[in-house]
């Protein structure tokens, strides 16, 4: 039996029912999620990072005699990169700080800039209810603004106070940065700079300023700077007791 030929009507109304779908999928495209941010945008940003490898772990080596204290470079460069306020209100976003620190049997100071470690193992991750927390295949922790609720479980359970929550609405966003209210955010690693071949804003501006007390690179490739330096000269973790194995190494403390 064979099947019936649709009619001209039926297959007007299948054409206008495919159009109309067409014409759905492009509004959707191109709904605002934010000023400068909309979900084509998105989608294209997952594209470049889901080449994201897992032969590469992406980390940080601070070196703390080259960190001058009172010096903010790599705050500021954060800030303005990634359009964050770096206020220290409790309703301000803040992806990078310096902190002091002091041997208490030395007594000597050190300062040192502070951001999300990257963990190999992260506690933000563990603790996400939505799966909005979430690690790439090189290691870079990031937050899906998509599928995050706020909770902020994820800024209870970091050790390194690394994650801010969005208070109020944003305005004069970048176009890289999605960001949005009422969800968690923190140092990417600068990834929309990363995927296109290029170093975390922090580390740049940190360079381009003589100090050289950061540098970015693969932890995973015996032949790159970082790691060479990781393997010839002591450098620590913070809060080595919780066994995260950070991307984010120090040395001189």
């Amino acid at each position: 039996m064979t099947a019936p030929i649709p009619s001209e009507k039926s297959a007007h109304s299948a054409n206008s029912r495919r159009g109309f779908l067409g014409v759905a999928a492009a509004g959707l495209a191109g709904i605002l999620l934010a000023p400068g941010v909309r979900l084509i945008e998105i989608a294209q940003a997952a594209t470049v990072a889901s080449g994201a490898k897992p032969s590469v772990r992406w980390g940080m080596l601070i070196d703390s005699s080259k960190c001058a204290s009172g010096c903010t470079d790599c705050v500021s460069a954060c800030n303005s990169e990634n359009g964050v306020s770096g206020g220290t209100a409790s309703t301000d976003s803040q992806w990078i700080r310096k902190i002091e620190i002091k041997d208490l049997r030395s007594g000597k100071a050190q300062s040192l800039p502070m951001m999300c470690q990257h963990c190999a193992e992260p506690p933000c991750v563990d603790v996400c209810p939505t799966g909005a927390s979430f690690k790439r295949a090189d290691g870079i922790v990031l937050v899906d603004k998509h599928i995050c609720i706020g909770c902020r479980y994820c800024v209870m359970a970091c050790p390194y106070q690394a994650r801010s929550f969005v208070h109020a609405p944003l305005s004069q966003q970048k176009a890289d940065v999605p960001r949005g209210k009422g969800t968690v955010e923190g140092c990417t690693l600068c990834v929309h700079k990363v995927d296109k071949g290029e170093s975390p804003a922090c580390v740049s501006a940190c360079s381009s300023a003589g100090h050289g007390a950061m540098l970015f690179g693969d932890l995973n490739d015996p032949n790159s700077e970082i790691s060479q330096r990781v393997a010839s000269y002591p450098s620590r973790q913070i809060r080595e007791d919780l066994n995260l194995n950070t991307g984010v190494r120090y040395s001189g403390i």
